[in-house]
């Protein structure tokens, strides 16, 4: 390698080295904006799961079919995966794919909805069904057609359960993929010792005949839209962690490059200094 190459990737890696530094700033960004209306979201959520938790355990199942498994002969499952519609976000793929072969998901009777074009991909080359696809539109704005899409497919009992697979935010530099299920709903017991004491009176109107489905209807569409931000916070982060990476081992490959060309320059120079003493010599000595 000469010079003239050394002095031409150096400027190559250095343009790389702008653009990974730019693509981790604008990460950075939407990385804190999605993180923030993750956090604000949760509120609203936690709320809505601690009522319907006090609730339910004194409601029959019957009053709602989402509560109900399928009475159906279907031994399929549905999926809905949430990944990204972009790539160069580190191991943020990798985790699904992981977590999905560490589940023992039988893909042959597993069928998806896929929330990004890289779940698509993903699917298909493990050799499963993409029942439909959300990734050409906004993701968050299509969550209420994809849960009436979902909840269709599972009230015509072409499926015994639901399931929503996606990465988990928990801090900038932590996240992990969990499966979550959807349909047939169900709901933990409060086991607290200071809940044993407390005695709570809801009063529900009109009733609970009336009212238990639509909120079950609109608190499995909210999981879902959280699931979706938490999932956006983590590609974020992830490009964002990816992208630094990047940027100092071009940092890296530029030092070395350097101190290359700086050597090939003060050999350059030395063989020069040698030719005209040699030239001066031969002068003098003829």
């Amino acid at each position: 390698m000469n010079l003239r190459q050394v002095r031409k990737k150096i400027k190559s890696i250095s343009n790389v080295k702008k653009i990974t530094k730019a693509m981790q700033l604008v990460s950075a960004v939407k990385m804190r904006k999605a993180q923030q209306f993750e956090i604000d979201g949760r509120p609203y959520r936690s709320t809505l799961e601690r009522i319907i938790e006090k609730i339910l355990p004194t409601v029959n199942k019957k009053l709602s079919r989402l509560m109900q498994q399928s009475q159906g002969k279907s031994d399929k499952k549905l999926v809905i995966l949430i990944s990204s519609n972009k790539g160069l976000s580190g191991a943020f793929l990798i985790n699904l794919y992981r977590f999905m072969q560490q589940s023992k998901i039988d893909f042959s009777k597993t069928d998806f909805v896929t929330v990004g074009s890289k779940g698509a991909q993903l699917v298909s080359r493990i050799g499963a069904k993409v029942l439909a696809d959300y990734s050409k539109a906004k993701f968050l704005s299509q969550v209420s057609s994809l849960f009436s899409f979902v909840l269709e497919r599972f009230l015509k009992e072409e499926y015994y359960t639901i399931s929503i697979i996606y990465n988990r935010y928990i801090s900038a530099f932590r996240s992990e993929p969990v499966e979550d299920i959807l349909l047939p709903f169900e709901w933990r017991e409060e086991e607290e010792e200071e809940e044993k004491f407390q005695i709570f009176e809801y009063t529900i109107e009109p009733s609970v005949q009336e009212l238990i489905e639509p909120l079950l209807k609109n608190f499995l569409e909210e999981k879902i839209r959280g699931a979706i931000i938490s999932s956006e916070a983590v590609e974020h982060a992830q490009r964002m962690m990816a992208m630094k990476n990047a940027t100092d081992n071009a940092s890296d490959i530029i030092y070395d490059l350097t101190l290359l060309g700086n050597k090939l320059r003060q050999e350059k120079i030395t063989n020069e200094l040698l030719d005209m003493i040699t030239a001066k010599e031969s002068v003098e000595a003829s």
